[in-house]
């Protein structure tokens, strides 16, 4: 394990200049490697940081989140069964609502129903409730359940 007692107070000062102008862990490791011919190993590195109190630059972060597409409105309510049940369930599928937005749905072995919207917080309209439930009632009884 590298020290950072075996470096001078010239390479020390060069590796607290290079995080300054923006380098990574592995810049500091290869420019070591580069300038010095002091060859450490990834971990060496990152505990030299931490020895050093080095305060690596944080890259920018994209300021723009990036937006998940739209849910196309069908204007139907459109229930599918899994071939294979969610863990836990005796039977799931996917339901697509009217608006366009989907979500899973489950019941359990004691046909108490679930239902995960793929978008948090999501809640559909009480008309789609009512169709995904005469659906999900016919697909189930279709299936022999």
């Amino acid at each position: 394990m590298f020290s950072a007692s075996k470096l001078s107070e010239d390479q020390k000062s060069a590796l607290h200049q290079w995080a300054a102008e923006g380098a990574s862990i592995a810049d500091l490791q290869k420019r070591l490697k580069d300038d010095f011919d002091i060859g450490i190993t990834y971990m060496d590195a990152r505990f030299l940081v931490l020895d050093l109190g080095i305060e690596l630059l944080e890259a920018p972060k994209d300021e723009k989140p990036e937006e998940a597409p739209k849910p196309v409105p069908t204007g139907t309510v459109e229930v599918t069964m899994d071939g294979l049940a969610l863990p836990g369930a005796l039977v799931s599928g996917k339901v697509t609502f009217s608006d366009g937005e989907s979500a899973i749905w489950m019941l359990d072995h004691h046909g108490r129903p679930g239902l995960d919207p793929d978008r948090a917080g999501y809640r559909p309209s009480q008309e789609d409730v009512i169709n995904f439930q005469k659906q999900l009632s016919d697909l189930v009884r279709n299936k022999g359940y």
